[in-house]
C-alpha cells in the first residue's frame, strides 16, 4: 500500500500540532535559562522572598519539570477522552489547553508573578501528556499494516524537529532575550495548533474506532476509503471485523482486568518497562540540560548553544534514519541497537566528563559522545515506544494500556527532571550511573521479553499473550 496525499494529510494534521507541542515544551527552557532565571530573581526580589542559589534552583527546576508532571496527568486521561470524544475529537479539543496556556506565560511576564508561568507549564504538560497517548494511536489505526512503524515513527520525527526549533529559536539572539521569552514560550505554539484546528477537521475518524468502539462499519468503510483512495478496502475490514468479534466474546476490559488476565498484564508490563526504559535513559536529563554540560567541559555560552543546536540536528536526522529503518528491520533491533549505543556512550560521557577540567581533548570527547548517545537514542528508543504500546493491545485494551504507558513515561519525566540537579549538586556528574545501570537493566529485558511486532497485523500480535 502506497503513501497517498489523504493519508499524508491524515498523518500531517495529526502528528504536528501534536508531537510540536510535546517536543517544543520539552526543549524550550534550555537555551533562555540564564535570562529566565535573572528576570525570576527579580520578581523574587521584589517580593521580598530569599533568592539564594538553592532556591532558585528549586523554583527553577519546579518550572521545568511541572511540565512533565502535567503530562503524566494528561497521561491517566487518555483513554477516558479516547473512548468519550473519539481520537480526531479529543486531538482537536486539546487545542484550548494552548490557548489558555498563551494568556498565562504573557501574563507572568508582564505582571511579575513567576507562579503564572509554572500555571501554564502545568497545562501544557496536561495537552502534551494527553497528546502522546491520542496522536500515537491514531496514527497506529490509520496506518495500513506494512507501513505502520514508519508512520507511527513520525511523531517522534515531529518531536525531535520541534526540540530543534525551540532550541534554535530560544538562543538569546533569536527571540530568547529578555523582553521576547514569552514570544518563545508562549506565542510560537499557536502556529501549530491553529494549523491542526484547520486541518484535523478535513481528515477521518479512525476506522478501528468507528467499526469496533462504535460498531459502525458504514462509516469505518468511508474513512478507509478516504484514507487509502482505493474502493475495496475488504480485508481491512475483515481484520477489524475478527478483533471486534473476539473483543465481544471477551467481554468488556476492566482495570483490574489489565492487571489480572495473563494476555493484558504481560504486555502492559512490556509497555510499562519500555517507557521506563526511554526516560531513564537519561534522554532528557542531557537535553534539558545540555547548554550546562557543555559548560561544564569548557564551551563558553556561545559555543554551548550551539552545541545544543547541532545536537538537535544529530537527533532530527537520525531519526529520519529511524522512520526508514522501523518497518525493515524491526522494532526490537533498534530498541537492542540504541539502548547498546546510549548505554556505552554514557559511560564515555560521564568518564569524559570527569577529566574535561584537567584535559581540553576531553572537553571535545565531551561533545562527541553526546551528539553519539543522541544518535543511538534516536535510533529506535525515542520513536518505538510511543507506538509499540498501540501495537501490542486489541482496540478494547489499547486507550488504558495507552494510559498508562503515557502516565509512567511522564512520571519517570518527572522524576528525571526534577532530581537531576539535586543530585547532581552532590554527585557530580556520577549521576550518569545512575543512568547507566538502569539501562543495563532495561536492555536484558528487552533481548528476552519484547516480541518483534513488524509487519504482523494487531489479532496477530494480541495472540502471543493469549491467556
Amino acid at each position: 500500500m502506497s503513501w497517498n496525499g489523504n493519508l499524508i494529510l491524515a498523518i500531517t494534521a495529526s502528528a504536528v500540532g501534536s508531537a510540536f507541542q510535546h517536543g517544543y515544551h520539552t526543549g524550550v527552557l534550555n537555551n533562555p535559562q540564564k535570562v529566565m532565571t535573572k528576570w525570576l530573581n527579580e520578581s523574587m526580589t521584589e517580593r521580598g522572598q530569599s533568592t539564594d542559589e538553592q532556591t532558585i534552583n528549586l523554583v527553577w527546576s519546579t518550572t521545568t519539570a511541572i511540565y512533565a508532571f502535567g503530562g503524566m496527568l494528561g497521561g491517566l486521561f487518555v483513554g477516558y477522552v479516547a473512548d468519550f470524544l473519539g481520537l480526531k475529537k479529543a486531538i482537536i479539543f486539546n487545542n484550548l489547553f494552548i490557548f489558555i496556556s498563551t494568556v498565562l506565560v504573557l501574563l507572568s511576564k508582564y505582571t511579575g508573578i513567576y507562579e503564572l508561568l509554572i500555571l501554564a507549564r502545568l497545562i501544557l504538560g496536561l495537552n502534551s501528556g494527553l497528546y502522546a497517548g491520542l496522536c500515537p494511536m491514531y496514527l497506529v489505526e490509520i496506518s495500513p499494516v506494512a507501513s505502520r512503524g514508519a508512520i507511527s515513527s513520525v511523531y517522534q520525527l515531529i518531536i525531535t524537529i520541534s526540540i530543534l526549533i525551540a532550541q534554535v529559536l530560544g538562543y538569546e539572539g533569536a527571540i530568547g532575550g529578555e523582553d521576547t521569552w514569552p514570544i518563545l514560550v508562549g506565542v510560537v505554539m499557536l502556529v501549530p495548533s491553529i494549523f491542526q484546528c484547520i486541518t484535523m477537521p478535513f481528515c477521518p475518524e479512525s476506522p478501528r474506532y468507528l467499526l469496533i468502539s462504535k460498531k459502525d462499519t458504514a462509516k469505518a468503510n468511508e474513512a478507509l476509503k478516504w484514507l487509502r483512495k482505493k474502493d475495496d478496502n475488504a480485508a481491512d475490514i475483515a481484520e477489524m471485523q475478527k478483533e471486534a468479534a473476539a473483543q465481544e466474546a471477551a467481554g468488556h476490559v476492566t482495570w483490574k482486568a489489565m492487571f489480572t488476565k495473563r494476555s493484558l498484564r504481560s504486555p502492559l508490563i512490556i509497555s510499562i518497562i519500555i517507557m521506563l526504559a526511554q526516560q531513564l535513559s537519561g534522554v532528557n536529563a542531557i537535553v534539558v540540560y545540555s547548554n550546562e554540560i557543555f559548560r561544564n567541559a569548557g564551551m563558553n555560552d556561545m559555543y554551548a548553544s550551539i552545541g545544543t543546536v547541532v545536537m538537535g540536528i544529530v537527533n532530527v536526522i537520525m531519526t529520519v534514519v529511524s522512520v526508514v529503518l522501523v518497518d525493515k528491520l524491526g522494532r526490537k533491533t533498534l530498541l537492542i541497537a540504541g539502548f547498546t549505543g546510549t548505554t556505552t556512550f554514557m559511560v564515555l560521557l560521564a568518564i569524559s566528563i570527569k577529566f574535561s577540567e584537567d584535559y581540553f581533548a576531553m572537553g571535545v570527547l565531551c561533545i562527541i559522545f553526546v551528539l553519539a548517545f543522541m544518535v543511538s537514542f534516536a535510533t529506535g528508543p525515542g520513536s518505538v515506544p510511543w507506538f509499540l504500546v498501540s501495537e501490542l493491545f486489541k482496540q478494547d485494551a489499547r486507550p488504558k494500556a495507552t494510559s498508562l504507558g503515557v502516565f509512567t513515561n511522564w512520571g519517570a519525566n518527572t522524576f528525571v527532571m526534577l532530581v537531576f540537579l539535586p543530585i547532581k549538586f552532590y554527585l557530580g556528574y556520577f549521576v550518569f550511573i545512575i543512568f547507566i545501570v538502569c539501562q543495563l537493566l532495561f536492555l536484558v529485558f528487552i533481548i528476552f521479553k519484547v516480541p518483534e511486532t513488524k509487519n504482523r497485523p494487531i489479532e496477530e500480535i494480541t495472540a502471543l499473550f493469549s491467556d
